[in-house]
């Protein structure tokens, strides 16, 4: 018997987008997204990314080719970036996930999403969660310090509108700038 299962978060109960099909094949994981416990009862096989949007309700994270090759999917693991769609949900118990939802504090925008607006660093920005967070991952490396290198560092995320030169600006900015946590 297929069934719905119903996960909270912040007090919303999102309905699952799909049903478990054999209740032996669920695992109860716990993840701590954007600092806050989650409980899940999901499949060995389900992807970060779909845990993400449709177990816990956060879209901010994009599926774009689901295959690792586009970088819409980028969130953080300990504070380095991952590809979420090659990733298994219940390898990531233990860690801290941060979504795009989770890098900003309160009404206050993250150093680099407020850099992102700033240099008008997106089009259609559909890739933009992505990329912010693989620009905060970036920065937290410490690796780059040119604006070549920094591009290269980029290239696993894609934009297909074309935002590169604004994305560099920003990025630059922000790492001239200091603390970026």
């Amino acid at each position: 018997m297929n069934t719905i299962i119903d996960q909270t978060h912040q007090g919303h109960t999102w309905p699952l987008a799909h049903a478990v099909p054999d209740p032996d094949s669920a695992h109860n994981v716990v993840l701590n997204i954007n600092g806050q416990e989650i409980h899940l009862k999901i499949e060995p096989w389900v992807s970060l990314l779909d845990a993400l949007r449709e177990y816990v309700g956060l879209t901010g994270t994009k599926k774009g080719c689901d295959h690792g090759q586009c970088g819409a999917c980028t969130v953080l693991i300990d504070g380095k970036r991952i590809n979420s769609c090659l990733t298994l949900a219940v390898m990531k118990q233990g860690c801290q996930i941060t979504t795009i939802e989770g890098l900003s504090k309160g009404d206050e925008l993250h150093p680099v999403q407020a850099a992102f607006v700033e240099h008008d660093a997106y089009q259609c920005g559909y890739c933009t969660p992505g990329q912010i967070c693989s620009a905060v991952g970036l920065i937290n490396e410490g690796k780059a310090t040119t604006r070549d290198e920094i591009s290269e560092l980029m290239s696993g995320n894609i934009c297909r509108c074309g935002a590169y030169p604004h994305i560099l600006d920003a990025i630059e900015q922000v790492k001239g700038a200091g603390s970026h946590e």
